[in-house]
């Protein structure tokens, strides 16, 4: 029996990129006519159907469900998937994870494997590759034959589905605020680039925190560092730099940032406070312990698998379909690494 041909063995045999042989067999003025002319003539040959099961998943369900989250070592990505997996299994749902390790082309190739005929519907959080490059055609496929997606954390306004956030702005705001309520004004920013929708979220929080207490806003005083968390920067911008405060996205960042601190003979809180994001282990064992934003994840995956739940159990017309976006309300956790008796 002939293998089943996939876009990865295509762009793989044509040297070309798995985006080029998707936007390709769609046509897209994006890619060459030759180009085009060539994947569509080496797809016909091989007779690639691009997820020819999943068309009949509205009339046969699988009561399965498919998560793709970009890592396993982040607390707040586990604890989404708890959340997705604890409400799906009580409404009779068994869930498959995958892992796009951040990449495209793996985000792409999973979520190929699951929608042919595997799963009912897609709950994932985008790579970082993906959210770099701005390429949601894959994604976009997917929509488009009716199987039901929802996005969460990381999205994106140019795919129509359902979508779970966290308040990032509000609650950067709000605890940016807080630091500035202790007296702190040089507020340092640890971030990763910006194309990422949760951090820009964040830094637009952090900066309206600082404008409307009459700060300027020094961007030396931010330091963006790979999406791939290499944080050998902080050490080098924390020395070169007179901070009081910071305000980390993660909180990786925070904990090897309060390491690098009290190796140069800061105290915290005395001499600089620091807030983190995501309520892990390591906000609850560090030294001293981490103040952070408690995102909740568990509520957000539950939320999740109910909007995608409803959406595979209740077939709606494209037409009359309607989109939400759940927001989650993030909380701040005080610890020992801010001044908490000033609040």
């Amino acid at each position: 029996m002939r293998r089943k041909i996939t876009l990865k063995h295509i762009a793989r045999e044509l040297e070309v990129s798995i985006s080029t042989v998707s936007k390709a067999l769609k046509n897209s003025s994006e890619i060459s006519r030759d180009t085009t002319d060539k994947i569509q003539a080496f797809a016909k040959r091989y007779n690639y159907k691009p997820n020819n099961i999943a068309v009949s998943l509205k009339n046969k369900r699988t009561k399965n469900i498919g998560v793709i989250i970009p890592d396993i070592v982040h607390h707040f990505v586990t604890t989404v998937f708890r959340g997705i997996e604890h409400y799906a299994n009580q409404n009779g749902y068994n869930v498959i994870v995958c892992i796009s390790d951040e990449s495209f082309d793996r985000e792409v190739i999973n979520m190929e494997m699951l929608v042919n005929g595997s799963i009912d519907g897609v709950i994932m959080a985008l790579a970082g590759e993906t959210q770099l490059k701005k390429d949601f055609n894959h994604l976009k496929e997917v929509t488009e034959q009716g199987i039901p997606l929802v996005l969460f954390d990381r999205v994106s306004d140019e795919i129509r589905c359902d979508k779970v956030v966290l308040n990032d702005a509000e609650i950067a705001y709000e605890a940016t605020i807080s630091l500035i309520t202790e007296g702190r004004r040089r507020i340092a920013l640890l971030t990763t680039d910006n194309f990422f929708s949760v951090s820009n979220s964040r830094e637009l929080g952090y900066r309206k925190a600082l404008e409307e207490n009459c700060i300027s806003i020094d961007e030396q005083l931010i330091l963006r560092l790979p999406y791939n968390e290499d944080v050998a920067g902080i050490e080098f911008f924390l020395v070169e730099n007179n901070i009081d405060g910071i305000l980390s996205v993660n909180e990786i960042f925070a904990i090897h940032g309060i390491g690098v601190l009290k190796k140069m003979g800061f105290k915290i809180p005395e001499n600089i406070s620091v807030i983190g994001f995501t309520d892990g282990i390591l906000s609850k064992y560090s030294e001293p312990k981490l103040t952070t934003v408690a995102q909740h994840g568990n509520k957000m995956g539950e939320v999740a698998a109910k909007l995608l739940i409803e959406k595979i159990e209740n077939d709606v017309d494209e037409e009359d379909e309607v989109f939400t976006t759940e927001v989650i309300a993030a909380t701040i956790i005080r610890r020992e690494s801010t001044i908490n008796e000033n609040f």
